[in-house]
Parts: C-alpha cells; structure tokens; sequence
C-alpha cells in the first residue's frame, strides 16, 4: 500500500471558481484520498513519500477524445492538402504499408509525447489495437481504444472480427486502464448494414461507438447525393445512436443535427486544430454546448494537426469560438473543462477528470514559476491561453508517477524515437521508388 502527499497549488476542476492557492493532496495506492486546503489531510494519513511543488499548480490529466496515435509516423509526410487528396494520395498508401511493429513504435512515440505535455488518456482509433494496447499498457497511461473498420473496403468483416477480440481480451486490462469502443470509421466509408452489425455488435459487448461524423463539405455532398440526408441524420435512421457514441468533429451541423446530437446524448469529440489544417471548418461548439451536449477536446493524428498538445489544443478551441461567436465564448474554465470532465464524460469514463475523493490519481503539475506566468491573475486563464506542452513537470496516471522532474519513468524515450524515426523513413522510401 502506497500513501502519497502532494503539496501544491490545487485546481480540482470541480466546478465553480475552486482553488486552493496553498493546497495539498492525498493519495493512497490509486484512488485520491482527500483534496483542500494545507493541512486538510485526514486525521491519521501517514504518507511514505511528501512532494513538494509550491511553485506548481496541480489539477487533472488531460483527456485527448479523438486522436490517431501511431500516425506519429506520418508526422510532417503529408503537409498542406485538402482532406480527401490527403487521405486518398497520400495517408491510405502510407497506412497500407505498416506492420503491426510499426504501430507499436508510432503508439510508442505519441504516448511519450502524451506523457510529456500533460495527456494522460486518450480515446483512439487505428489499426493493430492488440499491439496498441500493448503500448499504453507498457506506458502506464489510461486509454480508450477501437479498432478503425471501413466497411466499404474488403477487409471491413475481418476488422469488424478484430474488434470483437479487441473486446474480449482488453477490456479492463490494466487494472481498468485500458477499455474498448468500436470504431467505424465515418458514414462514407460504411454502408448501412455494416453499421447495424456494429451496433448489434457495440450492444451486445456493451461497449461504445467512436465515428468521424459531418467532417467536411465533400462528406456532406457524398451522403446528401447517397441519401438525401445529413450524416447525423442518416446514421439517427439508421439506429446507431443510443448508447454511448463519442462523434468526432461533428463541423458542418445543420439546426436539426444539433437537436439530434443533443436529443440522443450523443458526445462530440472537437478536433479545432485538425479542422483548421485541412480546411475542413470551425464545429459549431458554443451552439452544442448550449444545447446539453457534452463536448471533449481532441487533437486528430500527428500528421493533421501535427502534434499531440492538448494545451495548443485549449487555446486554439477558445480563440475559434471567440472569432465565429464573440469575445465571451468559450472562457478559459470551461475549455478546461472540456479537456478534464468533460474529456471524461465525453469517454464514458466516471472516476477520472477531477481531483475528488474516490476518483482515481491521474494527475498533473504545472511549473508556473516562469515569466509566461506573471502576473497571476487567474491560474485557468494562464493555462488555457499561455501555457503549453513543456511546462509540464509531473505526470501521474492510476497513482504511478509515470514522469517526474520532466523524466518519463515508464519508457526508454531515446530508443522510441530512434525506433519511429527509422521506420517511418522506411516506409516513405518504398513509396518514394514506386
């Protein structure tokens, strides 16, 4: 058994303006013990190690609700394209040459950079999940995975098989780190009976469903000529809502689509930065959030976006409300929100988020004591709009240190980014001579 204290500055994201300037926290083996003010530990809390970060601000890890890990790989291979050219010409052929190896060393890259800029879940959607989920479990992070299954291909009934096994024999793994989600990939690239036998399939694992929805025009005007319908109308028809379904993007909505979205509790995972690259559009956020609809924060794929920073992330999601909407929307609190409680609900996931009694210790520091820092007018504000992925110091997920003083502690960094760098130059050369 393991009793930690940390003393620091806190902001538990439990709602409301709550933050304790000189705080402490308890922790004992995985689960958060007590948050308050210095010297509100239980009566009786013996710990076996103090840390000290007086000049640090505590508060939850960062939850990623959308993200393509292993394409870390393709980081920089395919910049400055629309989206369907990008993926056509460029990603797929890419993609079609990886082996379960290289997944496993992409995985590994993006889970160091994860660790590194505050990120300590992540709800993704790839190939190889098996040797992806091996990756976070050797990381020590928490995860959401589903295996990507494009219906309309030829290998979507296999895939669909893999998913099921995905199921089978990593849900829960980790001590309930790792859970699974099935993932078609979006309604363009999935016919609507393989979409009831995903559902059929979610349903009876009881698991969710992870689904690019309404990402760009060209996906609008596939279905509208396929169907005469939206996408989120199209899949409303269908049945696939209902349960917990995690929608990323969700950019071109019409007024009906948001009530859908809304009526049927489905989430949205917001990827602003991605939107941006491949000029896909700004998702309608403010009107969703207005709406009751839960909204988490996402960075996409390495090779869209073209990094893994959830704070690049905060800041940019609140600077696109505030030019489509107005100055007030979206302030700084509520987009930590989205990264932290709301990421959680946005996962399914009840006992990670916030810093509470009960919930699990996943965790994070940040260094304020540096000149982007000063003044200290208001801690969320600084973390929304000047802080970024480096001022990170201390990482913890299910009460494990997984990096102190800026040091990864679960993965050999050096030999991952030896191991992505070759791999990836690899591949990109075969292609190269074709």
């Amino acid at each position: 058994m393991s009793k930690i204290l940390i003393r620091a500055m806190v902001l538990p994201m439990t709602g409301g303006d709550e933050f304790f300037p000189q705080g402490e926290l308890c922790i004992e083996d995985d689960v958060i013990v007590s948050v308050g003010k210095s010297g509100s530990a239980p009566a009786g809390f013996t710990p076996d190690r103090i840390l000290e970060l007086p000049n640090d601000v505590v508060m939850p890890g960062l939850i990623n609700t959308h993200t393509h890990a292993a394409m870390t790989l393709l980081r920089g291979y395919a910049d400055d394209l629309p989206l369907m050219p990008w993926l056509n010409e460029k990603v797929w052929p890419f993609e079609d040459k990886l082996t379960d190896e290289d997944i496993y060393w992409g995985t590994s890259l993006a889970l160091c950079e994860m660790i590194r800029s505050g990120t300590t879940t992540m709800l993704d959607m790839y190939a190889s999940m098996d040797r992806v989920a091996e990756a976070v479990l050797q990381a020590g992070t928490r995860a959401v995975l589903s295996r990507g299954l494009i219906g309309n291909g030829p290998n979507g009934d296999r895939a669909l098989q893999e998913s099921i096994e995905l199921v089978r024999h990593y849900q829960g793994a980790g001590n309930g780190r790792v859970s699974v989600m099935f993932g078609p990939h979006a309604p363009y690239t999935c016919s609507g009976d393989y979409l009831r036998k995903v559902k059929a399939e979610a349903d009876r694992f009881n698991a969710g469903i992870h689904i690019h929805v309404a990402e760009t025009q060209d996906e609008i005007k596939i279905l509208q000529e396929q169907y005469g319908k939206t996408p989120v109308q199209w899949l409303e028809d269908l049945g696939l809502f209902g349960g917990h379904v995690v929608a990323a993007h969700c950019v071109h909505l019409t007024p009906e689509d948001m009530e859908i979205l809304a009526r049927k509790h489905v989430c949205v995972a917001h990827n602003p930065e991605s939107n941006m690259k491949l000029n896909s559009g700004t998702a309608p956020v403010t009107e969703l959030r207005a709406k009751g609809v839960i909204v988490g924060l996402g960075t996409d794929g390495a090779s869209s976006n073209n990094n893994l920073d959830m704070f690049g992330e905060m800041r940019t999601a609140a600077f696109l409300q505030k030019l489509y909407v107005n100055s007030t929307a979206l302030p700084a609190y509520e987009v930590l929100e989205m990264a932290t409680i709301g990421g959680a609900q946005t996962l399914g996931l009840e006992n990670v988020g916030m810093l509470a009694p009960g919930f699990k210790a996943d965790l994070i520091s940040i260094d304020m004591d540096q000149p982007h820092f000063y003044p200290r007018f208001s801690i969320p504000a600084h973390l929304v709009y000047a802080a970024h992925a480096g001022d990170v110091r201390t990482m913890m997920v299910d009460g494990k240190f997984l990096m102190e003083e800026r040091k990864l502690m679960s993965m050999d960094e050096e030999k991952v980014c030896q191991e992505a760098e070759r791999r990836a130059k690899r591949i990109a050369g075969e292609l190269a001579v074709k």
